[in-house]
């Protein structure tokens, strides 16, 4: 039995070492990331055009958040832009704050959505409604829980020309409404960092592209050429499909900071948060089990083991001497983890720093959401998303990964 005991704890001290230094490179991947991604008012300007900008916001039962939202859209000093505001569909007083708005400001253009065809997710099928009625040179897709100090868009539009992009996203601080989220985003951020980081996106010689939905603006004739919404109106993650497609379409693509300039609310409860980690898998499930399977098993191994690994060695380490390395290389692990928390909350999601000491809570909400993605994918062909169920066959996540 001790040798069992024994070979098990070997293994598992190669599994922690690997663990950390899988986490050694994600930390020094998010230092430079937070350090050498570029802002969105640090440029030199060089254009003087005031191309007009059709500002594209779907709206579904966003009674809470639209007002604000629209109120700072309204403020904005640029001056040659609109407002499409599009009602998908709400069962309460959406379409009324729209109305109220455009009835006192003239940039607020209402739209009513057609009731969405099968084949569609739902925010995709509104920004395509909002673009048709859309007048600008210029595509601005934004969310209804978003809010933009005043000069964003004069920002956004003159870093555009100034260094002659086609599009352009701006990365939000995240607002958590409560302590769940605030606990577990920063290990979520921390997993998808790597990847998906500006270093990457702003790296011509790697194929990553990736917008964010709470801003992305790009120019009208690029955005119809790389098949507008129409051409993700099945992906769940639809704005990083489009900024993928437009990287790997050769058009010059800049993600930079802006979490100074622009606030995105996150999700809305925990519950939210919980079908939001479910929603990335079930898709996932459903086109490739086995790459799902490991996702959620390299999840699991990096942002969580490594605790009750540490705790299992310090419990048991006069018992045998392979618990020492076991114990040292889970030392090891959980101690980056915690760092990279660290960095995550004050460098990327300007939280209060005790919510990375919640880190393995974050990392378990993480892992079991997953999980539950998987399971619910083996059970049901259907999910549900702000009100709406959608069959498996109209879901899909075929341009970003994991």
């Amino acid at each position: 039995m001790d040798i069992v005991i024994d070979i098990f704890n070997y293994i598992f001290t190669v599994i922690m070492i690997g663990v950390f230094l899988t986490w050694l490179s994600l930390t020094h991947s998010m230092y430079k990331s937070f350090t050498k991604t570029p802002y969105l008012d640090k440029f030199e300007n060089t254009s003087k055009e005031l191309p007009k900008v059709s500002i594209i916001l779907p709206a579904r039962n966003e009674e809470k958040f639209i007002g604000k939202c629209l109120e700072s859209f309204v403020q904005q000093d640029y001056t040659n832009y609109e407002i499409i505001a599009v009602d998908d569909s709400s069962s309460d007083k959406t379409w009324d704050i729209i109305e109220k708005y455009a009835k006192s400001s003239e940039k607020v253009v209402p739209v009513k959505a057609d009731t969405k065809p099968d084949g569609w997710m739902g925010k995709n099928w509104a920004c395509i409604e909002g673009f048709k009625h859309a007048t600008g040179d210029l595509m601005l897709f934004t969310d209804a829980d978003t809010t933009y100090s005043k000069k964003v868009v004069t920002l956004a539009v003159t870093h555009l020309l100034s260094e002659k992009l086609d599009a352009l996203t701006v990365i939000p601080r995240l607002i958590c409404l409560d302590k769940i989220t605030k606990i577990t985003l920063p290990m979520l951020s921390t997993f998808l960092h790597s990847r998906y980081s500006a270093l990457n996106v702003n790296n011509p010689k790697k194929g990553i592209g990736y917008f964010f939905g709470s801003f992305f603006i790009i120019r009208k004739e690029v955005y119809q050429k790389i098949g507008t919404h129409e051409k993700v109106k099945q992906e769940i993650v639809e704005d990083g499909a489009l900024g993928k497609i437009t990287k790997e379409s050769g058009f010059a693509l800049k993600m930079v900071r802006g979490e100074h300039l622009l606030d995105a609310l996150y999700s809305r409860s925990p519950k939210e948060m919980w079908n939001g980690l479910q929603r990335l898998m079930v898709p996932l499930y459903h086109q490739n089990k086995s790459y799902a399977v490991g996702v959620f098993f390299a999840v699991l191994f990096i942002l969580f083991i490594p605790v009750p690994f540490l705790i299992y060695s310090l419990v048991f380490v006069e018992t045998s001497i392979s618990f020492i390395p076991l114990l040292v290389s889970t030392i090891l692990a959980t101690s980056t983890i915690f760092i990279a928390a660290f960095m995550e909350t004050k460098m990327g999601l300007n939280l209060k720093s005790v919510f990375a000491l919640f880190a393995p809570i974050g990392g378990l909400i993480v892992t079991c959401g997953f999980l539950s993605g998987i399971l619910q994918a083996n059970k049901s062909s259907a999910v549900s998303w702000r009100g709406r169920k959608y069959s498996v066959k109209e879901f899909s996540q075929n341009y970003i990964k994991l």
